[in-house]
């Protein structure tokens, strides 16, 4: 079972957003995984659901001193001062996804998972999705070694509208909370 906002721009994550059940953990006991898919690079990539507060364009950001190269530096969200950090750098992906800087999304974390304002900049968000849990291969992502953050990867069928074959894409499903959880030392 996969359910999609195709293209999904500002509007329509912001409603798949709303639309969550408060309190859930986004791997409800039926087995169902909810995700926001987007990419880096030329790779595909989903964080739960229930991390994200809102998808935002990408807006000027001012740079901070004395930070790593992975915290791209501050925005005013609305008022509030916003960290935004580039996933790529910090994922150490090289891979330029061929688009302007400018182009690219903000995912604003849920203050519930971390202790400030936070967003994540990626080259763009594909959908909201939901994925039944026997679609994840966990085992896997154990294997890779060092890399803890990946929690498993996600086998996505996908029907090519022209040929009508179904082939799957493999979307890698990152834990954002591991992932960021030495970011506040930096701040």
């Amino acid at each position: 079972m996969t359910e999609h906002v195709s293209g999904a721009k500002g509007s329509e994550v912001a409603e798949a957003i709303s639309r969550r059940t408060a309190g859930s953990t986004g791997r409800e006991s039926g087995g169902l995984l909810q995700v926001v898919e987007f990419l880096l690079g030329k790779e595909n990539f989903a964080i739960d659901l229930f991390d994200v507060k809102e998808v935002v364009e990408y807006t000027t950001i001012t740079k901070l001193p004395n930070t790593p190269p992975f915290i791209k530096g501050i925005i005013d969200l609305r008022g509030e001062i916003t960290t935004i950090v580039d996933l790529k750098q910090r994922m150490n992906i090289n891979e330029a996804s061929g688009q302007p800087e400018e182009n690219c999304r903000i995912i604003v974390l849920d203050e519930k998972n971390t202790k400030s304002k936070i967003g994540i900049m990626v080259d763009d968000v594909l959908s909201v999705s939901t994925f039944d849990m026997k679609d994840v291969d966990t085992k896997s992502a154990s294997e890779i070694g060092d890399e803890v953050f990946i929690l498993g990867i996600i086998k996505k069928s996908v029907k090519d509208k022209e040929s009508e074959k179904t082939t799957n894409e493999l979307i890698i499903w990152v834990d954002i909370k591991q992932l960021l959880k030495d970011i506040e030392q930096h701040l």
